[in-house]
């Protein structure tokens, strides 16, 4: 069984102002228990000396205590609340908070970097551009004058063709000239006179009218334009409608009649001119 001194040993520490304290709080209610003793003996006092009265009983009787107010309890003496004091920083703690202050500012460091290179790469992305559309610009620039040149050489070459074609011409006619064939009153440039003469066409007609054969009325009067070629004797190679008259029936009349004729009478000259275009109509 514990003993009274072995509590006591686990006991708090007394604070040594609490007596003080003590005695002071006994002091002022001491004081205030008087004061309230003397004012209700000053006012007994004085109804005393205003009324007497002598009150008897047939038996004796004790009379009860007077009547005093108990004195207010001594509230116990506040325990004193120990003050909060920091915690001393261990050395883990400060090496800790240097590590996060380095890291903080490795990462600061870091991000400076990154946004140093995006920075670096946009301006590096807008030069590389604008180097490409100055490229694009100069070849542009190149290209049309390449085109140009092209096109200034091609006009060149061909007012020289046509300066050369006329001094041809023009040396041809001389040299025409020179051994000519026409009368007098011919009025060509030719060494001799070519195509057909002016009768020619109507021998034509008057021939190939021979081989045509209606294959029924043919109304109105088409005309149809076909083109003859010949060899040197006149024999026909080949035909082509070159105008229609409008009517298909009369077309392909004249083409079978030409296909008939086989060949073309010769010229006054002796030759017959190719090619040669022979019109016909249905009624001359």
């Amino acid at each position: 069984m514990r003993s009274a001194t072995d509590r006591l040993e686990f006991a708090p520490l007394r604070d040594p102002d609490s007596l003080r304290s003590f005695g002071l709080a006994l002091l002022v209610h001491a004081l205030l228990i008087g004061a309230l003793t003397w004012g209700v003996n000053w006012k007994r006092n004085e109804r005393d000396t205003s009324f007497e009265a002598e009150l008897w009983s047939a038996l004796p009787q004790q009379a009860a205590p007077r009547l005093t107010e108990a004195p207010p309890p001594t509230p116990p003496p506040a325990a004193r609340t120990p003050e909060a004091r920091p915690a001393p920083r261990t050395p883990d703690a400060d090496i800790a908070l240097k590590q996060e202050k380095k890291r903080k500012q490795l990462q600061k460091e870091a991000d400076e970097k990154k946004a140093l290179a995006k920075q670096q790469a946009e301006q590096a992305q807008k030069a590389k551009a604008a180097k490409e559309a100055e490229l694009a610009k100069r070849k542009a620039t190149e290209e049309a004058k390449k085109t140009e040149a092209k096109k200034q050489e091609a006009r060149e070459q061909a007012n020289a063709a046509a300066l050369a074609e006329q001094r041809k011409k023009a040396l041809d006619r001389m040299m025409g000239l020179a051994g000519a064939t026409g009368d007098a009153s011919a009025k060509g440039s030719a060494q001799r006179a070519s195509g057909p003469s002016a009768s020619y066409g109507a021998k034509v007609r008057a021939k190939v009218k021979d081989n045509i054969v209606l294959p029924g009325d043919i109304p109105g009067n088409p005309i149809a334009e076909v083109e003859v070629r010949t060899t040197l004797d006149g024999t026909i190679t080949s035909q082509r409608l070159i105008k229609s008259s409008g009517n298909k029936a009369w077309d392909e009349v004249v083409m079978r009649a030409i296909i008939r004729t086989g060949s073309l009478p010769r010229d006054v000259d002796g030759r017959v001119p190719t090619p040669m275009i022979i019109e016909l109509q249905r009624r001359e």
